[in-house]
């Protein structure tokens, strides 16, 4: 086993202002980098404190950041976004004030792009089959199954 390099409370601090500086983090993430530094409890906490006090940690803020970036750029639908949201332990109160950044009109008009993108790419000649994959596709992205039938319905 390779020797751990251990860490002062002020380097860590250091090192865990770099890391949420560079890319929003959630307390989570947050709490990995500091058992993977294999800080004490007690360190952690006075770190973590820190990171609140001095706003590099704001789940608030990492929330919306998520939510934003997995619609915009991964073109996400809201229920996977929530459940990603959920496994980084972001509380509800969070999430539903994330999810209102989603412009609902927007969200339509996405859902209804990457439809008919990926319905160009379906070679399936039988009709039921291909709506079934065009389905199966959309619904795999997190988008709600009634409005994911909606749009199916209005393209096929």
């Amino acid at each position: 086993m390779k020797n751990q390099k251990s860490y002062t409370v002020n380097e860590a601090i250091k090192i865990l202002e770099h890391f949420c500086a560079y890319q929003e983090r959630c307390h989570k993430e947050v709490e990995q980098k500091l058992y993977d530094l294999k800080m004490i409890p007690e360190a952690k906490e006075k770190i973590i404190l820190h990171l609140l006090q001095h706003n590099f940690l704001n789940e608030e803020r990492f929330a919306k950041a998520f939510v934003s970036g997995k619609f915009s750029i991964k073109k996400w639908g809201r229920i996977k976004i929530i459940n990603q949201l959920k496994f980084k332990n972001i509380s509800e109160y969070n999430i539903k004030t994330a999810l209102q950044e989603i412009d609902e009109d927007d969200y339509i008009e996405t859902l209804g792009k990457i439809a008919k993108k990926k319905l160009n790419l379906l070679k399936e000649p039988n009709t039921f089959k291909k709506k079934n994959k065009l389905v199966t596709f959309l619904l795999s992205k997190g988008y709600e199954t009634e409005l994911v039938y909606k749009t199916v319905n209005t393209l096929i």
